[in-house]
């Protein structure tokens, strides 16, 4: 249990949106007790404290590990620190220094990119807004980080929704030692593990109970790059359970911008799955942390579609996973059932799913057939990029709804469903080369260069033989940064 706030200070806190500066104060652990303190502050007025409870974490006896662990803090520090600062948007950022790493120029990047939703939605300006400066406080050694020669061993990431559970399932096939974790309590998510038969690491992270106080009284308030965060606390999970690699689940639709402004900027609420992000992350635990820690995703090349094909081939999981994000939050889930039916993830699912099961399993998963209510068009017509833009949520391509929605019009059990059959109509008017989904060609990948496929073909095809092009894609490309798992891959 993690203790009670001993810095709680009782006193009203009052409006960050006058505060000058935003500091980032401290950032302790105690071994003992497995809780790392991130605190913060506006100007001169009192902490907030934010707590993440490690379960059971060993304190690592090798002096260069603690100092890798310190280093992981510092960064965290900075990156959680996001949901605090966008509170009050203060003009000037205090950062523990010196920044021996160019950790200023990455956080400044996070914050402006992680933020650009927030800013869009509240009127804010928030790339004018962002200044870090650096000051004494940070004690950690400033030399560029060597290998930390931690065991070959990964964490992955869940989520408790589809994408989780098919990297999961990939890397089942690779051969290596396996730690599904969340950050969170939620009940749905130790469900959907359950069913893998792996134990399930659970990471509790508390916000400072002021945060809500200052929302509640008027602060500025809205979407925080939330995987930066989480990708932030697993590295720090890696150094002290002792993994080497850190694996998501973001697939290539998270590059996708979900809008341009008229001025054209690229706003995109899925920033921090991005590949921007992942190089960037990755490129500061390289420097930072350590040399040979892999960060990435495994589904990188992949289409949402083609993740919800892999998917369908999971039947144990259909009864157990939940895709909606309002069934998940800090606390746990927050719905009676899977679905609320009545969002845009629970379109996608529904959309992409119809592609490869029948309506009576797609109703069976969901409880409902959102494709045969005619109160849902409206809904799906966002998911196509039809007259709007598309909704803030981690969601497919645009292109992608419109091709399902096409190739559900050319399907017997699916064509006169209500949304299916309304929607056809203005999908036959958008001029698309390729619209209806083409079950081969949903991994559209160059192929790999021919020495190197040539190399290789034989070993991935007997590993992974459904996915062989994309891993070779990413070795050529180098878009993973896989560097050793990559031997695993090969030699399983």
């Amino acid at each position: 249990m993690i203790p009670v706030n001993e810095l709680s200070d009782r006193r009203a806190f009052p409006d960050p949106r006058g505060a000058a500066t935003f500091i980032l104060s401290r950032a302790d652990y105690d071994p003992d007790g497995g809780v790392a303190r991130l605190a913060y502050r506006f100007d001169e007025g009192p902490e907030l404290v934010e707590r993440i409870a490690f379960p059971g974490a060993p304190w690592p006896s090798d002096p260069v590990l603690q100092d890798a662990f310190r280093r992981a803090l510092n960064l965290l520090h900075g990156i959680a620190g996001v949901s605090y600062y966008k509170a009050g948007l203060s003009s000037r950022i205090a950062l523990p220094g010196p920044d021996a790493f160019g950790l200023a120029d990455f956080l400044t990047e996070l914050y402006v990119q992680g933020l650009a939703e927030f800013g869009y939605v509240n009127g804010l300006d928030v790339a004018s807004r962002v200044d870090f400066h650096a000051v004494e406080g940070f004690s950690a050694s400033s030399a560029e980080a060597g290998p930390l020669r931690l065991p070959d061993r990964a964490l992955v990431a869940m989520g408790g929704g589809k994408d989780s559970l098919v990297a999961l399932d990939m890397l089942r096939g690779v051969g290596l030692e396996l730690m599904p974790v969340c950050v969170g309590t939620s009940r749905l998510i130790k469900e959907t593990v359950r069913v893998t038969g792996l134990p399930l690491l659970q990471i509790r992270r508390e916000l400072a109970p002021q945060l809500a106080e200052m929302n509640r009284a008027g602060a500025w308030n809205g979407h925080v790059p939330v995987t930066a965060i989480n990708s932030a606390i697993l590295l720090c999970a890696a150094l002290l359970y002792g993994y080497r690699y850190i694996v998501f689940a973001n697939e290539r639709s998270a590059d996708e911008a979900t809008l341009k402004t008229t001025d054209g900027r690229e706003i995109n609420h899925q920033y921090s799955k991005s590949s921007a992000f992942e190089a960037a992350f990755r490129a500061m635990i390289s420097r930072m942390i350590g040399s040979d820690v892999e960060y990435f995703s495994v589904l990188r090349p992949f289409s949402e579609l083609g993740v919800v094909q892999r998917f369908s081939r999971l039947q144990a999981f259909h009864p157990v996973f939940s895709s909606c994000n309002r069934n998940f939050h800090l606390d746990g889930p927050r719905l009676s059932g899977r679905w609320c039916r009545d969002c845009p993830k629970c379109r996608f699912a529904a959309l992409g799913l119809a592609l490869f099961l029948s309506p009576v399993e797609v109703k069976a998963i969901q409880g409902g057939d959102m494709l045969d209510d005619p109160d849902q068009a409206g809904g799906f017509r966002e998911l196509c990029g039809l007259g709007r833009d598309k909704p803030f949520e981690c969601v497919g391509e645009a292109g992608e709804s419109r091709a399902a929605l096409r190739t559900l019009g050319q399907r017997t059990a699916w064509r006169e469903h209500a949304v299916v059959r309304a929607l056809q109509p203005e999908l036959s008017r958008v001029e698309e080369r390729n619209l209806a989904v083409d079950h081969a060609g949903l991994l559209d990948l160059p192929d790999p260069a021919p020495h190197r496929g040539a190399r290789l073909a034989g070993q991935f095809g007997q590993v992974l033989p459904a996915e062989r092009r994309v891993f070779l894609h990413c070795v050529e490309q180098s878009t993973l940064g896989l560097g050793q798992f990559m031997h695993y891959i090969c030699s399983s």
